[in-house]
């Protein structure tokens, strides 16, 4: 199996800044298995707050936490908190609404 990296993750917003203030980057790459893996569990691998995001990015179109990710993709996680307009515009509201069960 591979050990190099194959997938970059950007933060942004609040989990951005949550990142920082750990010491860590709000950009990080990661290896990401054939068989792809949830942005949840990426989510929690990457030891972010789960209460604090609330969608992903994959490949420029948000999803929620419980979108496949696989090798390759562009992903980008989003906080919760975005305001009402730009969450419509976005789409971030039915992607949220959609990873409540997870």
């Amino acid at each position: 199996m591979s050990t190099q990296t194959n997938t970059t993750v950007r933060m942004f917003g609040a989990l951005h800044t949550f990142r920082r203030e750990q010491g860590l980057e709000s950009t990080t790459d990661v290896t990401i298995p054939p068989e792809g893996r949830t942005a949840h569990d990426l989510a929690r691998d990457l030891e972010l707050p789960m209460d604090k995001v609330e969608a992903v990015f994959v490949n420029h179109v948000v999803h929620g936490l419980d979108q496949l990710i696989r090798p390759g993709d562009r992903v980008a996680f989003v906080p919760t908190g975005i305001p009402g307009p730009h969450r419509l515009l976005l789409g971030i509201f039915g992607a949220g609404q959609k990873s409540d069960t997870l």
